[in-house]
């Protein structure tokens, strides 16, 4: 009888592991970024357009949007998924007032620049990380990914993979009003 109870109790272990596995959305993956604040980072803009041309040379450290609530999205011209997330972000950009930044991950500027022509920018402001090292920092386990910043400088949230409508409708902008009505919490 004994020589049962241990394959047994093996089994039972087994199973309950497997319970608990299931339960978890394999879409979501873990941020240690989440409640914590961004990284600081410098890095140069993508381009000079618009009516406050950017000055050849100037850069972007997130410490200069203290006080506001804005986004980062990870994106890049090679990416299939970020083309898809593209009209997405271009509506959001339209129906919120808080700036969207881009970082322009591992990607050449040229083909950044004309992908941002031929689709429409819904940046404030493209960030260039030609080496990934800012992306390294943020965890980044490959484009699109996004991230919402409180005025604080901490993150909020993260979304792995494309923003969807349904992303976008269900928990971006909920949050995103909520940040900007003086909640501090995801």
């Amino acid at each position: 009888m004994m020589r049962f109870l241990l394959p047994l109790g093996v089994f039972l272990a087994m199973v309950v592991a497997l319970a608990a596995g299931l339960r978890h959305d394999p879409r979501e993956l873990p941020s240690s970024l989440v409640g914590r604040p961004a990284p600081a980072f410098v890095l140069p803009v993508l381009a000079q357009s618009g009516p406050t041309a950017n000055q050849k040379g100037q850069t972007f450290d997130p410490a200069s949007m203290r006080g506001k609530v804005w986004m980062l999205n990870v994106w890049a011209s090679w990416c299939t998924a970020c083309r898809a997330e593209h009209p997405v972000l271009l509506d959001m950009a339209a129906q919120t007032r808080v700036p969207l930044y881009g970082l322009n991950y591992k990607d050449s500027r040229g083909a950044a620049l004309d992908w941002l022509q031929r689709m429409g920018d819904p940046y404030a402001a493209s960030l260039v990380d030609a080496d990934g090292r800012v992306g390294i920092d943020l965890g980044v386990y490959g484009v699109p990914e996004t991230f919402v910043i409180d005025a604080a400088g901490v993150v909020r949230y993260r979304q792995v993979g494309p923003v969807t409508q349904q992303v976008l409708e269900q928990k971006l902008l909920p949050l995103l009003k909520a940040l900007e009505a003086g909640g501090n919490h995801a």
